[in-house]
């Protein structure tokens, strides 16, 4: 029997069955025969998620073989894609074709259903989450028939479905909204967080995409910007290998070991790391652009919060680690992103900030990241789907208005709870 470990290594599970269908035709089947023996239904991506969203113990479905661009439209900018299709590939097929999405997260490697329906999203104030890019949603429900929905067709469902965590049946097809390829500046430098909060609403609005690092028990912070260029694209040559994959993956690697087993280095290691970080330059294709390599393993937890409160939010978080003195050396990620009308986005109605923490594999992480919490709850604050945290329905149910929309349209697309498994129980039933 196979064992699934997602990416982190926190969830691990040997589902009954784990199927790989390539055709349409087969994951219709996958749905038939489950109804009728009871069983139920998980469809992985790339393993990315911290949380539980795909542990099964009964059918386990891969897409990895259904996968591809199946049209492009280049008079509207669209493309319709098989929701198996790797976001590195599909940044690859589209360039091909004159077209990028618009933006992305830092990591390319999920699955586009994966990335899609957790809510995974990039960084910039003009931009919503990935999910925002999609115009067409076409699954097979528990019933076993192909839906499809849109803005115009099955609105609700629609609305539903484009952040759905794989609960409303297996998604098949996703129709994206595309922009003309082009190319990034990329700049990363070093500076202080004093410096950083003073210029913060000029870097938003003056960068196509901004983000930040702040390294803890250090005044040091490490801002990312992105903006467009018309310049040639530079090849990736040795300094970028060296900056990358030498200094923030393999020597924080050995860094990172040495905090987990000699405890009294974690402070100074994050010192280490934060008068490390390095300044890069480099101008490439966006597909290209967007992605870190990440071989560094981690747990993860992500909370969007109003983007009015990011600045009070962030300060009592970094007062809260040097208080507590938490064993933590991974900085923190900030990034800002625009409002959304989708359902369960955690960037539902709300200008948005999203705060992410991380821990070394392997290293306690559960008191940081519930002391964290505890700040981001008082500010309403929501995790992202993919990422740790200890929410209850209840609290869920306050802080997403359409939550009971939701509940509904889940109920009547799976009376039967086929797609559901015992994590998703927890908080959808």
């Amino acid at each position: 029997m196979k064992t699934f470990q997602n990416w982190s290594g926190d969830v691990k599970s040997s589902p009954k069955e784990w199927l790989f269908p390539a055709e349409e035709a087969e994951i219709i089947q996958i749905v038939h025969s489950a109804r009728e023996k009871g069983n139920k239904i998980r469809v992985i991506g790339s393993g990315h998620s911290f949380t539980a969203l795909v542990h099964s113990d009964s059918i386990l479905v891969s897409l990895d073989r259904f996968s591809g661009v199946v049209s492009v439209d280049k008079e509207k900018l669209q493309a319709t894609v098989k929701a198996g299709t790797k976001i590195h590939e599909l940044g690859k097929l589209l360039w091909a074709e004159g077209m990028a999405l618009e933006n992305q997260g830092d990591i390319d490697q999920q699955s586009v259903a994966g990335a899609l329906s957790t809510g995974t999203h990039g960084s910039g104030i003009t931009f919503g989450s990935l999910a925002t890019q999609i115009r067409g949603i076409r699954m097979i429900t528990a019933s076993g028939e192909p839906l499809e929905c849109s803005e115009t067709l099955n609105a609700d469902i629609f609305k539903a479905a484009q952040v759905s965590m794989g609960m409303l049946g297996i998604i098949t097809h996703f129709t994206l909204q595309l922009v003309p390829a082009y190319k990034l500046h990329y700049h990363a430098s070093k500076t202080t967080v004093k410096e950083c909060m003073s210029q913060l609403t000029t870097l938003k609005q003056n960068n196509r995409n901004f983000e930040f690092y702040y390294f803890p028990y250090t005044e040091i912070a490490q801002v990312k910007i992105m903006n467009e260029t018309q310049e040639a694209p530079q090849p990736y040559g040795l300094a970028n290998y060296l900056s990358d994959m030498v200094l923030e993956n393999g020597l924080f690697q050995i860094m990172s070991t040495i905090s987990k087993y000699v405890p009294g280095t974690t402070t100074g290691i994050s010192k280490l790391a934060g008068l490390g970080a390095s300044s890069a330059s480099r101008k490439c294709w966006s597909h290209n652009a967007y992605p870190t390599a990440r071989l560094v393993r981690f747990h993860e937890m992500e909370y969007n919060i109003p983007a009015e409160n990011f600045e009070e939010v962030f300060r009592e978080v970094k007062k809260c680690i040097e208080k507590n003195r938490f064993r933590v050396h991974f900085p923190l990620e900030c990034r800002f992103v625009k409002s959304d009308d989708i359902w369960l986005s955690p960037a539902y109605q709300r200008e948005s900030a999203y705060i992410a923490a991380h821990a070394y594999q392997g290293m306690p992480y559960k008191e940081y990241f519930g002391a964290l919490e505890q700040i981001y709850h008082r500010y309403g604050g929501r995790p992202h789907w993919g990422k740790l945290h200890t929410c209850k329905s209840e609290y869920l149910s306050q802080n997403y208005p359409m939550w009971e929309s939701f509940l509904k349209i889940r109920r009547r697309l799976d009376s039967g709870n086929i797609f559901l498994n015992g994590y998703l129980e927890s908080l959808f039933l």
